[in-house]
């Protein structure tokens, strides 16, 4: 279980670093429970997958296209749970940065991301950042 559950966060974290919807919709459970930190407009339990298509896509419009994952420094396995220790970088049309680690906890069954939960190390900057 727990190879298998590395495998699928490995997949979906090298499908965002290249932008491969396809791959991320397949990854996904439709029921997915994604909840984001912080007092911006992005924070929030969102409860399927359209919703977070929706909240990346919203970030990257405020963004300017340009939010990258930008490290995948640890990925750490218990069973069907996977936290995973990676970077984000982005710069507005205002030129605010961002620049942050995050730890994401990711749940797997039946090979799909069913639960993820995100820890940022600088909530503020992503509040900042976000808006």
């Amino acid at each position: 279980m727990e190879n298998q559950a590395s495998k699928i966060v490995n997949e979906f974290l090298t499908a965002v670093q290249k932008g491969d919807n396809q791959v991320l919709g397949a990854l996904l459970h439709p029921a997915i429970e994604w909840d984001q930190p912080g007092q911006n407009r992005f924070s929030g339990i969102k409860k399927t997958v359209m919703e977070v298509f929706q909240m990346v896509g919203g970030m990257f419009e405020v963004s300017a296209n340009t939010l990258a994952l930008t490290a995948v420094k640890v990925i750490a396995v218990n069973g069907n749970s996977v936290a995973c220790l990676i970077h984000w970088e982005a710069t507005n049309p205002a030129g605010k940065v961002l620049n942050v680690d995050n730890i994401d906890v990711y749940t797997v069954e039946n090979n799909q991301i069913v639960k993820a939960k995100i820890y940022s190390a600088d909530v503020l900057q992503e509040d900042n950042f976000w808006g």
